[in-house]
């Protein structure tokens, strides 16, 4: 499977209940920088390639960070308040000039793939199905997103896309949206 095939496969959480398990389980069976990964990811929407080239001295005492994202090349501001405790605490354990998710072996973020497996790992302790990667966590911050403010254009935006159908495809909407208006639909 490629790796556009692989997002194509992956889904947001939509329960905030698997969210709160997702979150229980890394913490529980994986790692605080796991659970952290998971954190930011979900509430910033990067790409894992962008939360894995963070430095502690990004995000440490800052509230709103610009990142260059790897893939579009494009500047994109997060913004950290509503998990600068959080951050703030974590950070506190790591090396100032390090990696914010450090690898246990030498000087170096953890991979792609170890990201994946502690993800796949937690999904796991947590009986949560199939299509869960790491893209899971920009899927679903992109899908209660949504959810939270029905604002499409402004979500297209934020995840860099060309059209809003995409964003739409992207996080779940379309088949969704389309399976309960079937099912409501009666003449």
């Amino acid at each position: 499977m490629n790796k556009k095939d692989e997002i194509k496969n992956v889904q947001p959480l939509r329960s905030l209940q698997q969210i709160e398990d997702m979150k229980w389980s890394l913490r529980r069976y994986c790692s605080e920088r796991d659970y952290m990964l998971f954190l930011i990811g979900i509430n910033t929407g990067l790409r894992v390639g962008d939360l894995l080239r963070l430095k502690v001295s990004d995000v440490s005492k800052k509230k709103k960070v610009t990142v260059r994202e790897g893939k579009t090349k494009k500047p994109r501001t997060i913004y950290l308040t509503n998990i600068y405790e959080d951050i703030s605490s974590y950070a506190m354990t790591l090396s100032s000039s390090g990696w914010l998710f450090p690898s246990r072996k030498g000087d170096q973020p953890i991979s792609r793939i170890q990201a994946y497996r502690q993800i796949q790992k937690a999904a796991d302790m947590a009986d949560i199905p199939e299509g869960i990667g790491t893209h899971t966590m920009r899927k679903t911050f992109g899908y209660w997103h949504y959810k939270q403010f029905k604002d499409v254009a402004e979500l297209q935006m934020i995840l860099n896309h060309t059209h809003p159908k995409i964003t739409l495809r992207y996080i779940g909407i379309l088949e969704e949206e389309l399976e309960h208006n079937l099912r409501a639909f009666k003449l």
